[in-house]
């Protein structure tokens, strides 16, 4: 069994390898080739971003209307499964809508289920988005996502500047109004947090790579949810907060493969002995029985 788990965790790290895959930029990348340093930009975006609040713990007592006009509060969604929380005002017109496509494809082919092992909690970040701009909005992706039960686990909520603002320091979500454009100059991303509100993972971008966000939920979710073969990936990869994305967990690798290499040592001398005590022994009932031969 020793040797079957652990070739089982040496192939799971070596097919994941081919499985990584970039989710765009990290906090790190947002100065760099081609983007120009923060104090030449627009005045407006220098206070946009996303800073991790890895650890920290979401204000579940702030009270939002949810689709249907109910008052409720953050914690409402919490104590039971994890939680995929996203940020976007339901008129945008571009960025938040690619946000939530890029959700709805990873959680797509994803087995875990909407309602079932997790929940998605989307909040408005415009106080002046309604119940009724939430409830075609959760309609539409509703409908795209396609799942029993997806209605009752999927939740998009509007509240006033107050608690959109408490909510938004403390997620580390940075965003502008634009008054000329009306718009609000904002951050991509969504973030994972545990079934009791505190925030585990980020990921930047408009894309999410459906492993990752497997194994988010996985951790979030105290590793309660998944199959054994989840844990050996989760033992292959790591979450990287500096990229906002899983990467091979190289150490891990080479002390798998060292120890893969010292149980096959180990087993083949274990099988030379024994094969070379078997050979002892065929050889010591053999004598008697040739020197009886002699002897006639």
């Amino acid at each position: 069994m020793l040797i079957v788990s652990a070739i089982a965790i040496a192939l799971a790290c070596g097919s994941g390898v081919a499985a990584a895959q970039d989710l765009g930029p990290s906090p790190t990348d947002r100065v760099g080739a081609g983007v120009p340093p923060a104090s030449a930009m627009p005045e407006l975006l220098q206070d946009v971003g996303l800073d991790q609040r890895l650890n920290a713990q979401l204000p579940l007592n702030l009270a939002f209307k949810d689709e249907q006009g109910r008052t409720v509060t953050l914690g409402d969604y919490f104590g039971k499964r994890p939680v995929i929380l996203v940020l976007a005002y339901y008129e945008c017109p571009m960025l938040c809508t690619q946000v939530l496509n890029g959700l709805a494809s990873a959680i797509g082919v994803l087995k875990f289920s909407v309602g079932q092992e997790y929940e998605i909690v989307t909040v408005s970040f415009d106080p002046r988005d309604t119940p009724q701009k939430a409830r075609a909005k959760k309609a539409t992706y509703i409908e795209r996502y396609n799942r029993p039960g997806a209605a009752a686990g999927w939740h998009f909520l509007t509240g006033s500047s107050r608690e959109i603002s408490a909510l938004t320091r403390a997620v580390g979500f940075r965003y502008a109004y634009n008054a000329s454009a009306d718009q609000f100059a904002h951050a991509s991303g969504i973030m994972v947090a545990t079934p009791e509100g505190r925030l585990s993972h980020y990921f930047y971008g408009i894309e999410y790579w459906p492993r990752d966000i497997r194994l988010a939920l996985i951790e979030a979710a105290d590793r309660k949810i998944g199959s054994p073969v989840d844990s050996v990936v989760l033992y292959c990869f790591h979450y990287d907060p500096a990229s906002g994305k899983y990467s091979l967990a190289v150490m891990t690798l080479v002390r798998t493969a060292g120890v893969l290499t010292l149980v096959v040592g180990v087993a083949a001398i274990v099988w030379m002995r024994r094969h070379e005590r078997h050979g002892v022994a065929v050889a010591g009932g053999l004598a008697p029985v040739a020197g009886r031969v002699e002897e006639r």
